[in-house]
């Protein structure tokens, strides 16, 4: 039987529910509804329950997930979506920024997409997994906290039964295994974003951003919010409604793991890549989710200068983030976090028991939070950065992806980046976007120059 991940009404009123709660709505009405009539909760760790329901439970899940659409959001004033709304509420939003005198260098930009591989890789064979179950490998492996890909060789066979493997990538993501970048969705974005750019230019619009993804992205490349909004555009709607009509992923990371071409493409305009961010986001995601992209979009374009520390870029980036939503909040105290305790490990727990009781592992608040707390606890060297992002747990690969891409920036060439990371990467990226199967970093990165220096049409 087909169970098509994050689509399933009587798997999305679940989520739904969570996500009302972090919004501070009452749903209690909806959810006793939902428990009398025998609904499950939303699937822990997986995109849909092992089967479907009866007829009538999809039809009542499908009623609910429109009546929880209509509840009052308290939280919106203080996180909204629109983007003249959230520059209002920002007092120290970036001023425009000129092209720069000396745009980001083609190396640069080779270390920033290496270094996102990394991450990812780095991150892909514990995703799902619990954060007990990703240092308990980790520590038997002798790769705690890990300081190269992780590896089966010599993890005893009952820890790798208690906690197995994500099967579809462990063949490819293992340090014995590995034989180039394997095919990812948190590559697959910048390589959509990069096509994105050369047929439209930085002055794309959310339409546009729908017009790539259906004629270069397979459906069955989507998850999450990214799914929901593909099935709404094939049901006729239009952004921004394909980001919340029975969307609770909306305040997912997905927006954010797109992020890093625009920041790349606005080297020192963090105003500018937030505002790109934005407009690709606003396809799939609200607040939260939105907040996220833009806010790692102009840390990114604050780091491809190669002038500014990382404390600097994140400070950056939270000045385009409303001061007062959740997502400042918990990165706010994610960095505090990590500037007070030495052992990492203690800041992860923090970390885990602020949110993990009212989030799912997916999405944008926690994972910024740790994104932030990485950074910062490791001071922007690469290997310390992406080792503390995987060894948190969450969304590994995308968080390993993100703060990789980051600190490849910070790093300033590919010479700078440690060969143990880098030399299995093979200069190859396996993808199923366009004609980019096989593609180098090297000529993936001459590609985002040409887009960093391309000029923007004169405003009419």
């Amino acid at each position: 039987m087909l169970r098509l991940t994050w689509v399933q009404p009587e798997d999305l009123i679940g989520h739904e529910l969570r996500q009302a709660a972090l919004e501070g709505r009452d749903a209690s009405a909806v959810a006793a509804r939902w428990e009398a009539a025998g609904g499950d909760p939303a699937p822990d760790r997986a995109g849909a329950s092992p089967r479907p329901a009866s007829r009538r439970l999809r039809l009542l899940a499908e009623e609910l997930l429109d009546d929880l659409a209509g509840l009052a959001n308290p939280t919106a004033a203080a996180e909204p979506t629109d983007l003249d709304r959230i520059r209002a509420l920002c007092p120290d939003w970036p001023a425009p920024a000129a092209p720069p005198a000396s745009p980001v260098s083609p190396a640069r930009l080779e270390a920033a997409w290496l270094g996102r591989a990394v991450g990812c890789l780095l991150g892909k064979p514990v995703e799902k997994l619990p954060l007990t179950g990703i240092r308990r490998i980790g520590r038997a492996t002798g790769n705690w906290p890990p300081a190269g890909y992780f590896t089966a060789r010599g993890l005893p066979a009952d820890l790798a039964a208690a906690h197995p493997w994500n099967r579809r990538s462990a063949a490819t993501s293992l340090a014995e295994n590995i034989d180039g970048m394997p095919e990812d969705d948190d590559l697959n974005y910048p390589l959509l974003n990069l096509l994105l750019l050369q047929r439209h230019g930085r002055d794309f619009s959310t339409a546009d951003v729908a017009r790539v993804w259906l004629d270069e992205l397979p459906a069955g490349r989507t998850f999450t919010a990214e799914r929901v909004a593909y099935r709404n555009l094939l049901s006729g709607l239009e952004p921004p409604a394909t980001a919340h009509h029975r969307n609770p992923f909306r305040e997912w990371i997905g927006a954010l793991i797109r992020a890093d071409v625009h920041g790349w493409t606005n080297p020192g305009d963090p105003a500018g890549a937030a505002g790109q961010a934005h407009r690709d986001a606003t396809l799939t995601h609200t607040a939260s989710g939105v907040h996220a992209a833009m806010f790692a979009a102009a840390v990114i374009a604050t780091a491809a200068t190669g002038t500014h520390d990382v404390h600097t870029c994140l400070r950056t980036g939270l000045a385009v983030v409303p001061p007062c939503s959740r997502l400042s909040a918990a990165v706010r105290h994610a960095v505090r976090l990590a500037q007070a305790h030495a052992d990492f490990d203690t800041v992860v727990d923090e970390l885990h028991a602020r949110h993990s009781p009212t989030h799912h592992w997916v999405h944008a608040v926690p994972n910024t939070a740790l994104i932030a707390a990485a950074l910062t606890h490791a001071d922007g060297d690469f290997t310390g950065s992406v080792s503390r992002a995987v060894s948190g747990g969450w969304d590994t690969d995308s968080n390993g992806a993100t703060v990789g891409g980051v600190a490849g920036l910070l790093a300033g060439s590919p010479a700078a980046l440690p060969e143990h990371w880098t030399g299995p990467l093979k200069n190859r990226l396996a993808t199923s976007v366009g004609d980019f199967d096989g593609t180098g970093f090297d000529t993936l990165a001459h590609l985002t120059h040409r887009e960093a220096t391309r000029p923007c049409p004169s405003p009419t």
